[in-house]
């Protein structure tokens, strides 16, 4: 099983109403939920840990998790309310307003970390809940713990304004990025994690030398390379889409790669570097299929595998 662990949350969408004001009707998201729902549908055994409300949200996103496939058995249950994000889309490009204190997700503190199942074989980490504290401590907590048995994925997807600590952040994120088997990155965020004016990927081989057996950058419209020791980039083309909104895309993106890399059998500590060109092209592969399934239809939508 991959468990996804990290943020779940209600993104309200605006939407006109009757009388023609705009309203906002809530969907389930966040990046980690995101990925953990593109997991389900492509049939691929997954399960979700976060800090989960007992509010109407959040049997709301209990619920949406379960029809696509996602046991949430070690999600940790609270009274606490779930966080809240109202999204402004321009141009299909989305911004977020943010409503987290005192949330069911953001207080996950280190000393609640579970003992996990020998059924889980890899983790899956990333997006703002590896900037918002107390929880981002619980995660970094949890993957340097489980790092020497289970696989480790990172997608940091860094929202620079979300963080208050930069020092503190960066610090934490470099402590997650040693202990990961595989890192994804955007172009963005490898620009904010290695400043400076080196080619994209002189800085994608300085984040593998930190650690990760496999790193996987994308950069939108131009595609998508993966980097492994001592081999040339594996380099994969986007898929054209008629763009309805990006919300989601690089989730979904997310979710193709693990899934790909899950039924080679590959997504496994002790697999990991047995991991062939073939098989990474293949997994960049079905991330930009998926991904672009996402983009041509409104929200973060992933596709069920009879789609592809």
């Amino acid at each position: 099983m991959i468990l996804c662990c990290g943020e779940a949350l209600i993104d309200m969408i605006p939407s006109p109403t009757v009388s023609g004001a705009e309203g906002f009707v809530p969907h389930s998201g966040g990046a980690i939920f995101n990925t953990a729902i593109g997991l389900g549908r492509l049939a691929v055994p997954t399960g979700f840990l976060t800090g989960l409300s007992n509010d109407l949200f959040g049997q709301q996103l209990a619920a949406d998790l379960a029809r696509s496939g996602v046991e949430t058995d070690l999600a940790i249950r609270s009274d606490l309310p779930t966080t809240l994000a109202f999204v402004r889309l321009t141009d299909g490009h989305a911004t977020y307003t943010f409503y987290d204190e005192n949330t069911a997700g953001r207080s996950l503190q280190p000393d609640d970390l579970p003992q996990l199942p020998d059924t889980v074989s890899a983790l899956y980490f990333g997006g703002i809940s590896l900037i918002s504290e107390p929880c981002a401590d619980f995660y970094a907590a949890l993957a340097e713990r489980d790092a020497a048995h289970r696989f480790i994925a990172v997608d940091p997807n860094i929202r620079p304004g979300f963080i208050r600590d930069e020092a503190r952040y960066r610090a934490r994120l470099e402590r997650m990025i040693a202990v990961a088997d595989l890192l994804k990155v955007s172009d963005e965020d490898l620009n904010w994690i290695v400043p400076g004016v080196q080619e994209l990927e002189d800085k994608a081989q300085h984040l593998l030398r930190l650690g990760p057996k496999i790193v996987v950058l994308t950069k939108g419209r131009e595609g998508a390379l993966a980097l492994v020791p001592d081999c040339e980039p594996i380099v994969v083309p986007a898929q054209r889409a008629e763009v309805v909104d990006t919300v989601g895309a690089g989730d979904t993106f997310n979710a193709g790669v693990l899934a790909n890399l899950f039924k080679a059998g590959v997504l496994s500590k002790s697999k990991v570097t047995t991991v062939t060109v073939p098989q990474l092209q293949a997994a960049l592969s079905l991330g930009a299929a998926v991904a672009a399934v996402t983009v041509s239809r409104a929200g973060a939508n992933p596709p069920w595998s009879h789609e592809l």
